[in-house]
């Protein structure tokens, strides 16, 4: 060993332990932060399930190919971070002697020639990133960019340690090839052998090139372990655990979406006929009351700002950012966490739990972090605004787009809650919708006793649930398809349509309530509860005798199919819920409708985000409108999973919206972009919403908003009279 090798072995030997000591150091204050969250014991089922999906997501990139040359770019850095460890590691012999290697594999042609490509495609690969931030920076001309809020300082200083290890890892490979102490072919390493040709033939080269390497890695394991909210880092160890605890392993998207956690309080689900506000936790109050699991989402963000790009808020000007909602609750509970572990907090009653002799020695940043309300105002000092609160629709964009599986609506809802249930603190206009969920069982506050009038000036009879007992499905209606005029028509042409095909159905009629959708999305469990459990007990009862297979529900509404389908099991319902345009799909696929004059015109289809990104439903309504105008559909650039939301979810349908564009104007516009004549839709909230937008544009006389149904409707039965355009909503 000479004096280069002595020199370039103590400082990789020095700086290795420095940052081994610092990264020991972050990753038991991340894991003390991570178990300040309420518990998950849900987290911990079906182990091999959630070991599978996590390989898949992680080693597969099934999320993040969905970004195309994005998704391939980090797929080659990703698996070049992981294989080129072992160079690395490598590193610390070549610093000891020029011709070292990895002991055993080191020598092997094969370990050559693999990681000659990976480094290939690696250096390729975070070029192509490094190009896209700054593509995408915050401050380039014209329009928001994904990465506006993010901490652009990292971002760049991730990429160009990658590119600078990739880089000294072929000078290390350049100098053994030009000292002639290389132990691999030509064929196998050409980049290794061509960087060699142009280096010269230094004998401590190697030595001096590994220890710069080390250098770099450990200077990044330094500065990440002083940064542990440094998401754009760690996310490529916590995404591993983040993505293997998700709440539903086997989904294939998202497994936020679909239906919300049901309220819990110290890790059991919350029991509302027993639960005390003073000893039972309602909704999240404090950043430590999110589980555990949420503090792991936090700390795992990458600040990518996928869920941002996609969000309707954030793309009509409104406050709400997902990735900065994140980032501000991680933030707020790092900074405040040494308040948390030296044992202060406040108990339900507001009381604080710590003694002053354990907080005399806190740094007062800490104890300002503290007193912050989670849900305040700029002047309140608050962590997040309410108008960043109140702007989400719910829409799932966000959980869809997030690579490592955040679950960014269920964080927002769960805020909500206890704003809704002990603050009582909403915007105003929606209160109107909860009396009348309460008082009504709709929220239109229309009387019960009306639910049945759609039925009126049919020329068949609509069976009710006990009246007959031969019926295949039960056809929920739904309060927007009982009582508002647009969304009547579809509960018509659904109800004509059925009976055409001749399939055997029956309705509650008055015996039916909202399901409890909006209730849930505003906050209010407990009325939506409430509303559930009466439906629950109605439905049990009108399937009493029927299994599951049997115990057919078709609805019109994507958000009572999400609600009864998914939500309602965690209250003892258990059924088979179809939304009715995958039941007409079936009855065109088999012939028991046949379309016979196509519709023309052009037309064009919105996703309803809680049918289409919540719950995969995306051919069914395409293959009827296909039949129906016996055609192509001409889409709107954001289709299917991306589909655009209409603005009415999360109970903004109830709400005004004061801030930033309307989101469906911003949607109305892409549609008439397309030149389509109609714009078909399979949901009664997107109907109105579409149709406001179309009038509001003047275009009323032009573009026309109609169900699927009613679209198919017009193709079986040409000579069915439809009424004309379609009229205000009840209420609307």
């Amino acid at each position: 060993m000479g004096s280069v090798q002595i020199v370039t072995t103590i400082l990789a030997a020095a700086i290795t332990a420095v940052a081994v000591w610092l990264a020991v150091r972050a990753v038991l204050k991340m894991v003390a932060v991570i178990r300040l969250g309420q518990p998950a014991p849900e987290r911990f089922t079906d182990k091999v399930a959630r070991a599978r999906t996590m390989l898949v997501e992680t080693a597969g990139h099934t999320r993040m190919l969905k970004w195309g040359v994005v998704g391939a770019a980090h797929w080659f850095v990703m698996v070049g971070f992981v294989v080129l460890s072992l160079l690395v590691l490598e590193a610390y012999f070549e610093v000891v002697t020029t011709d070292g290697g990895l002991p055993i594999i080191g020598h092997w042609t094969i370990f050559g020639l693999v990681t000659e490509i990976i480094g290939v495609l690696g250096l390729v690969g975070i070029l192509v990133l490094m190009a896209i931030r700054l593509r995408n920076r915050p401050t380039r001309p014209g329009g928001r960019s994904r990465f506006t809020g993010s901490t652009m300082w990292q971002g760049y200083f991730v990429e160009w340690i990658v590119l600078l290890v990739l880089i000294f890892g072929f000078v290390i490979r350049g100098f053994k090839v030009a000292t002639d102490h290389f132990e691999f072919p030509f064929w196998a390493t050409p980049v290794s052998h061509a960087v060699g040709a142009v280096l010269p033939d230094w004998a401590d080269g190697v030595s001096v090139a590994a220890a710069i390497k080390i250098i770099i890695s450990m200077t990044w394991l330094i500065v990440i372990s002083l940064n542990v909210t440094m998401g754009v880092a760690w996310h490529r160890f916590l995404a591993f655990p983040n993505i293997f605890f998700k709440r539903e392993p086997t989904k294939p998207a998202g497994s936020g979406l679909g239906a919300l956690r049901p309220m819990t309080s110290q890790g059991k689900p919350l029991d509302f006929e027993e639960a005390d506000p003073e000893k039972d936790q309602f909704g999240v109050a404090h950043v430590e009351q999110f589980s555990w699991k949420g503090l792991l989402d936090f700390s795992t963000c990458t600040e990518c700002g996928r869920c941002q790009s996609q969000c309707p808020a954030w793309n009509t000007g409104k406050p709400l950012s997902p990735k900065l909602l994140i980032l501000s609750l991680r933030d707020h509970a790092y900074a405040k966490a040494p308040y948390l572990l030296a044992g202060g907090g406040k108990d339900l009653t507001g009381e604080e739990k710590a003694t002053q002799a354990q907080l005399a020695h806190l740094d007062v940043l800490a104890l300002a972090e503290a007193d912050k309300p989670l849900i305040g105002t700029a002047e309140e000092g608050g962590v997040i605004d309410p108008d960043v609160l109140w702007s989400c629709t719910t829409c799932g964009a966000c959980v869809e787009q997030c690579p490592v599986d955040i679950e960014h609506v269920d964080h927002i809802v769960d805020m909500r809650r206890y704003q809704v249930l002990i603050e009582s603190s909403f915007p105003s206009e929606a209160g109107v919708m909860l009396r009348n969920l309460e008082n009504k069982g709709n929220p239109w506050g229309a009387p019960q006793n009306t639910r049945e009038d759609w039925t009126k000036g049919l020329d068949f009879e609509v069976p009710r649930v006990g009246e007959v007992d031969d019926f295949e499905y039960l056809f929920w209606v739904g309060c927007a398809g009982a009582f508002e005029d647009r969304a009547k028509k579809t509960t018509r042409a659904v109800a004509t349509l059925l009976n055409e095909a001749g399939v055997k159905f029956a309705i509650l009629g008055e015996g039916e309530t909202c399901s409890g959708d909006p209730a849930r999305r505003i906050g209010n469990e407990f009325v939506f509860q409430m509303l559930a459990q009466q439906n629950v007990e109605t439905l049990n009862e009108a399937f009493e005798g029927r299994d599951k297979a049997k115990r057919k529900i078709v609805a019109t509404c994507p958000h009572c199919f999400n609600t009864l389908g998914n939500e309602y099991g965690q209250l003892g319902g258990e059924f088979e819920v179809v939304h009715h345009t995958q039941l007409l799909a079936h009855l065109v696929a088999t012939g028991k409708l046949t379309p016979v004059q196509p519709v023309d015109g052009g037309v064009t289809y919105h996703d309803p985000c809680y049918l289409g990104r919540h719950n995969r439903v995306f051919a069914a309504p395409r293959e009827v409108l296909g039949d129906a105008i016996a055609g192509d559909l001409t889409e709107m650039p954001r289709n299917s999973e991306r589909s655009f939301c209409c603005g009415a979810g999360g109970a903004r349908m109830w709400m005004e919206e004061k801030i930033g564009k309307r989101i469906n104007v911003d949607r109305v516009e892409e549609a008439m972009a397309t030149g389509a004549k109609t714009v078909a839709v399979g949901c009664p909230f997107c109907s109105t919403m579409l149709s406001d937008g179309v009038n509001g544009k003047g275009a009323g006389e032009q573009v026309e908003v109609i169900d699927v149904a009613s679209v198919l409707l017009r193709s079986v039965k040409p000579e069915q009279p439809q009424g004309g355009k379609e009229t205000t909503p009840v209420g609307g």
